[in-house]
């Protein structure tokens, strides 16, 4: 891909990103009011962002890739679920990807 192709690209996601920015502010309250649909509303990011963590975490160029990523996460999981400071979650993932990829796995 050439650069001026990657430069309008950035450019039309940019413009795309506003208009739908621009649109939601057009929305009418109405559509967006009540119990259940503001716990919907509430709920997407986090529903977007778990997709994400798992397609880079386990997606790879040839499918589902299962390597020393997928066992920090799995370590972070354990170790949030059990109330631990997410400094401490952090660390000790990493800690744990990189002692499996020395060890010669991922």
């Amino acid at each position: 891909m050439s650069a001026t192709a990657l430069w309008v690209c950035v450019l039309a996601a940019c413009v795309l990103g506003y208009a739908t920015k621009f649109v939601g502010y057009l929305v009418p309250e109405s559509l967006v009011d009540g119990r259940r649909r503001s716990k919907v509303i509430g709920l997407l990011p986090v529903a977007l962002l778990a997709g994400l963590v798992v397609t880079q975490t386990a997606g790879g160029d040839d499918g589902i890739v299962i390597d020393a990523r997928l066992a920090a996460v799995a370590l972070a999981v354990v170790l949030l679920w059990l109330r631990a400071n997410f400094v401490v979650v952090v660390f000790a993932a990493a800690a744990l990807a990189a002692g499996l990829r020395a060890l010669g796995w991922g």
